[in-house]
């Protein structure tokens, strides 16, 4: 278990997120597909069967990729090179519309070091080391724009990070290369630096995203094409 220091902190910044990032936009298509645990807010209006999707983390809940496959009818696209993620998918039963990426998503390809979480129990491991442990395991990475081109996609409709402290870096290298999802969710995963999520909130906003939900520390993103103008 994290230390109590570690837990209040978490606590405390969850508190102040609605204030640290205030919603740009209210939208009356949000839906929230999965469980309690797994699910995030989508704007449903903007996916379709045609929709690709790339879900980046995984862990041992995969409700919200299977709910977007029974609304939509769209494919998804699981990514996650976590060992016990991989010994509990094998065991479960698909459908066709899911495919699964044994990487990680990162700003540039290569292998990392991906920590341990300190619970045993606990299943997500962050190429951060967020929970300061010392076991880990190496995994292969990729940009998002790398694992476009192995799958033979020319544009990616919603991006889900939920990668422990790498969202950052995807994200900006996402940018860089000039791809820009209809939908992007992220996690803020704590802890870290209350800056990088603020720093990463202002440059989506430069590139036209719009911040429509927050649930604790998941953000539901929908971009136009003008840049966002705000403090928050």
């Amino acid at each position: 278990m994290p230390s109590v220091a570690t837990r209040l902190r978490n606590r405390a910044v969850t508190a102040a997120f609605p204030a640290l990032f205030r919603v740009d936009e209210r939208r009356s298509d949000l839906i929230r597909l999965g469980t309690p645990y797994g699910g995030w807010w989508v704007p449903e209006s903007l996916l379709g069967p045609e929709s690709v999707c790339y879900l980046g983390g995984i862990g041992t809940d995969i409700s919200f990729d299977l709910a977007m496959i029974e609304r939509f009818g769209c494919r998804v696209w699981g990514i996650d090179p976590t060992p016990k993620a991989l010994d509990w998918l094998a065991d479960q039963t698909l459908p066709e519309q899911f495919s699964f990426l044994p990487v990680g998503l990162a700003g540039e390809r290569g292998e990392l070091k991906f920590f341990l979480p300190e619970n045993p129990e606990h299943v997500s491991a962050s190429v951060k080391n967020l929970q300061n442990t010392g076991d880990f395991f190496t995994a292969p990475v990729q940009t998002i724009a790398q694992t476009m081109e192995a799958l033979g996609h020319d544009h990616v409709d919603l991006v889900k990070l939920d990668i422990e402290g790498a969202e950052h870096e995807t994200i900006r290298r996402m940018l860089a290369d000039g791809i820009h999802p209809k939908v992007l969710l992220v996690e803020y995963d704590q802890p870290e630096p209350v800056a990088w999520p603020r720093a990463t909130t202002r440059l989506l906003r430069e590139n036209g995203y719009r911040l429509v939900k927050l649930e604790k520390l998941n953000l539901t993103f929908v971009r136009h094409e003008e840049p966002v103008r705000h403090a928050g």
